[in-house]
Formats: C-alpha cells, sequence, structure tokens
C-alpha cells in the first residue's frame, strides 16, 4: 500500500497493492493492519454504496459535532471526480479543495478526515462509489455547501450536472458554521 500526502494536511490518497493475473486481479480494499502500520488508527462503523449517472454531483457534504465523519472513499465501477474541501477554520488551506480521479481501473482510494467537505462527480456512463465512514449517519448533523459555490470554484469535469434538490439547497462557502477549528 502507498500513501500520498495532498495540499489538505490530513487528506491521503491510497494506491492499494493489487495483484493482477490472467484471471483479473486481487486487493485488499481495507486492512486494519496495514492502516495501523502508516499510523492511520481508523475505526470504521458503517458502508456506503451509491449507484450514479454520468453527470451526477453528489455533495458537499460533511456531519458535525459528535457524529463528523471520516471518509475512506473508493469506485468499484466506473470512474468519479472525487473532491475534499477544507473547512476547518484557522486552517492554512482553509477553504482549499484537492480532486483526484478515482476508478475501478486505478484502484485508487482517497481518505478524507473530519474537517472536510467531500463531493463527487460521475465522469463515466455510470459508477459505484463505496466509502466506509467512522460515525453514523445523523440527519441532524448533516451539512452542505452549495456544489458550485464561486468562492470554492470546483472544476467538476463534467458537461451536464444532475444534482439533488437537497444539494441544491447547500450554502455557500462563506455562510457555514464554525464547526471545525484547525489545530496542528
Amino acid at each position: 500500500m502507498k500513501i500520498e500526502e495532498t495540499k489538505l494536511n490530513g487528506v491521503l490518497i491510497i494506491q492499494p497493492d493489487v495483484f493482477n493475473d490472467e484471471r483479473g486481479y486481487f486487493f485488499e480494499s481495507y486492512s486494519d493492519r496495514k492502516f495501523l502500520e502508516n499510523k492511520l488508527y481508523l475505526d470504521f462503523v458503517q458502508d456506503n454504496v451509491s449507484f450514479s449517472k454520468y453527470g451526477t454531483i453528489r455533495g458537499l457534504h460533511y456531519q458535525v459535532g459528535e457524529n463528523a465523519q471520516g471518509k475512506l472513499c473508493q469506485v468499484l465501477s466506473g470512474k468519479v471526480l472525487d473532491v475534499a474541501v477544507d473547512i476547518r477554520f484557522g486552517s492554512p488551506a482553509f477553504g482549499e479543495h484537492v480532486a483526484v480521479e478515482l476508478s475501478a481501473e486505478n484502484h485508487r482510494q482517497i481518505w478524507i478526515p473530519p474537517g472536510f467537505a467531500h463531493g463527487f462527480s460521475v465522469l463515466s456512463d455510470t459508477a459505484v462509489f463505496h466509502y466506509k465512514c467512522t460515525a453514523f449517519y445523523s440527519k441532524k448533523d448533516e451539512r452542505s455547501i452549495l456544489y458550485n459555490d464561486s468562492d470554492i470554484n470546483i472544476d467538476w469535469k463534467i458537461n451536464a450536472v444532475a444534482v439533488s434538490e437537497k444539494d441544491l439547497m447547500g450554502v455557500p462557502f462563506k455562510d457555514i458554521e464554525k464547526d471545525f477549528l484547525f489545530s496542528d
């Protein structure tokens, strides 16, 4: 397993070891042992899977308080652009984002800890997106930032956009609460 740091402190790109042969491939999508060896102490409590069509944008979501979630994301089928936005007030990277292509072919994963908003756009005809969470879903603690906020200025790399009514009601980035404070 290879781990690559991003410009957002704490957000990591993970490349699992993939074993290919004439039959196909095999890889461990998660191994507690390997994560611990890399000083990633995670406690997952819920797995989620979504199926989406080209042009779908899901996000930008996060949860606050005791239900703040870390997410380990990967694509099981298709291709997405996965995005994390730093929402930690006082962070040198506050308001910045990273975008990484995740696909069934590249097997990459992204670790997004609490303190970051998360979203993705579907770049292929369809995609099956899987993510492990460190806290249970909590409707009362769920927050959403408007996906097309000009202060964040994310290029979702798609032409047609399909967004849920709930995501269209996301707040502008400048109006988010100080739910996360940066600490070294």
